[in-house]
């Protein structure tokens, strides 16, 4: 059983979704210049380096059943899959657009919850998701003759992340999120290394590995620390809130991501885009009191 805490994790969620943002920003600086894989393959090492030496030094139980290390296992390739589409899109797409279209993401997350984890959505929930989604739509404004299929590649990150919210729902129920984001991670890096190998005959530019540049070297450490904790920071969100609660809250990163892609990028939506953005933030606000207004009454 979970021990849920709805505003503890709508805190949490809300933490990442500042952090998630800036270490897109660095993968879109870096994807100029360093191969996707190789973005992704330092993602995850830094992740097994922060956090395995804190399993081993704490003594946390690194023993897993099957069935859980087989959900892991899945959890790390729907997340090699979600980071690598956004951090290729992102060499095509503007980061405030790419995550808007990604933001597709909670509405299906929310229908996920419902169909496989049997977890009651109220009308309030169903309302906001379609408020903050109606908002996404006013956000998103990709030019698919100009951009072409890169376009849908948010749309593989949305697919991708609600799979794995879902599965990582079910494994915070018994398992630490500190432990499973290191073994996640050194999965992650076993995969990325089978892949490599695969198609190191193909000369394919996007799984090339190369020797990044020092000021590379320093961006490609800051998105993997700020990654790292971001994702550690969303898992432990799981473990107290429901994913049809965080659902909506996850609006909340479209407005960060405007803001630096405003800031790094001197990218910024229309007035059509910025309406939007008002309402995303509005429906996750939303949540934000309600969940707030019930913790209390139940306290009453």
């Amino acid at each position: 059983m979970h021990n849920d805490r709805p505003l503890l994790g709508i805190l949490l969620m809300a933490t990442f979704c500042v952090m998630a943002p800036f270490a897109d920003a660095m993968a879109k600086v870096l994807g100029g210049t360093v191969p996707v894989v190789q973005i992704v393959t330092f993602r995850f090492t830094f992740q097994v380096l922060i956090l395995l030496p804190i399993v081993l030094l704490t003594k946390r139980d690194l023993r897993m059943d099957p069935r859980t290390l087989g959900l892991l296992f899945l959890r790390s390739i729907l997340h090699i899959i979600g980071i690598g589409a956004m951090f290729l899109s992102l060499i095509y797409l503007p980061l405030a657009e790419a995550v808007a279209i990604a933001f597709v993401e909670p509405f299906l997350l929310l229908l996920l919850a419902w169909l496989i984890l049997k977890e009651h959505i109220g009308p309030h929930r169903l309302i906001a998701c379609a408020i903050g989604f109606v908002g996404t739509l006013l956000v998103i404004q990709p030019s698919f003759a100009n951009v072409g299929y890169a376009a849908l590649l948010p749309l593989i990150v949305a697919v991708a992340f609600a799979a794995f919210m879902i599965v990582t729902r079910q494994l915070t129920a018994k398992s630490d999120p500190v432990t499973l984001q290191a073994i996640s991670g050194g999965m992650a890096l076993l995969v990325l290394a089978l892949v490599l190998w695969a198609t190191s005959g193909y000369n394919i530019s996007a799984l090339t590995l190369i020797t990044p540049s020092d000021p590379d070297l320093v961006l490609l450490a800051i998105l993997g620390i700020l990654g790292t904790l971001a994702h550690l920071v969303m898992t432990w969100s799981l473990k107290f809130a429901p994913t049809a609660t965080l659902a909506p809250v996850q609006y909340l990163e479209i407005p960060f991501a405007t803001l630096i892609g405003w800031l790094i990028f001197k990218d910024f939506p229309n007035g059509l885009a910025a309406i939007g953005i008002l309402i995303t933030v509005a429906a996750g606000l939303y949540i934000v009191m309600r969940e707030r207004r019930l913790a209390i009454d139940s306290i009453a």
